[in-house]
């Protein structure tokens, strides 16, 4: 089957729905392995893949909502789902801890400390004996905020599918109305889809991670489990080189 390319008004709003259900697949792709990864015993744990997933899954999910050239999602989006709880205390969370990731700290003693190290007070001739450096690294939620994440992306991709559907039907009927003559002149189209299929291939509830791997709609952010100002991490409560997972 010869396809060609089409640029069109609907073609190009399908083709940012196929692009956030890409991005939110990777999301939940991310999730989903970083559940097998917090699942391994501390010292079996690799420093750099939980963080490096965490930070991925972070872009990739607030990428959905951004704007420009893009139509992206909007928190409207996020408020019409069929999900419980603090869903968008939690979204809101997500994006923030997304913008901490990206941008450099105003603060330069936001992301490291420098202290004096001072002899012991009990000596004789108190003075400094050099300089200490605390770095602050970025921090890791854990298995609970994995979870909420993973299903939030989840509904988020499902949402967006059924719109997808319904544009691609929409894309059709102006394919249709197009010359004949004109589309078949158009050199064929051998990009590798985003998606296999069509919009209908698109992340389904069997898609979505299991329910022992990643969460489902009663794993959703609820009142108690959404961060909140006291909940969600701090500086302090960043894992240090020894800490970190």
């Amino acid at each position: 089957m010869l396809t060609v390319a089409l640029d069109l008004p609907s073609a190009r709003v399908l083709a940012d729905q196929a692009a956030i259900i890409q991005d939110l697949q990777f999301v939940m792709d991310c999730c989903k392995r970083l559940l097998t990864e917090l699942a391994r015993p501390e010292e079996d744990r690799d420093v750099v893949v939980p963080q490096a997933l965490w930070s991925s899954a972070l872009v990739a999910y607030a990428r959905c909502f951004s704007k420009g050239k893009r139509f992206g999602l909007a928190t409207e989006d996020v408020a019409n789902l069929p999900l419980h709880g603090a869903v968008m205390k939690f979204h809101k969370w997500v994006i923030g801890e997304r913008n901490k990731l990206t941008a450099h700290p105003a603060d330069p003693f936001a992301a490291a400390k420098v202290g004096a190290a001072l002899s012991l007070p009990e000596q004789a001739g108190r003075r400094v004996e050099g300089i200490a450096i605390f770095s602050s690294s970025q921090v890791l939620v854990d298995v609970i905020g994995v979870r909420q994440l993973g299903g939030l992306a989840s509904e988020l991709a499902k949402q967006t599918a059924e719109r997808a559907q319904e544009q691609q039907d929409s894309v059709l009927a102006d394919a249709q109305q197009l010359n004949i003559d004109s589309l078949y002149s158009l050199p064929p189209l051998r990009m590798q889809p985003p998606m296999a299929g069509s919009a209908g291939d698109a992340p389904s509830a069997g898609d979505a991670p299991s329910a022992g791997d990643a969460p489902s709609a009663g794993d959703a952010p609820s009142a108690g489990d959404a961060p909140s100002a006291g909940d969600a991490p701090s500086a302090g409560d960043a894992p240090s080189a020894g800490d970190a997972p």
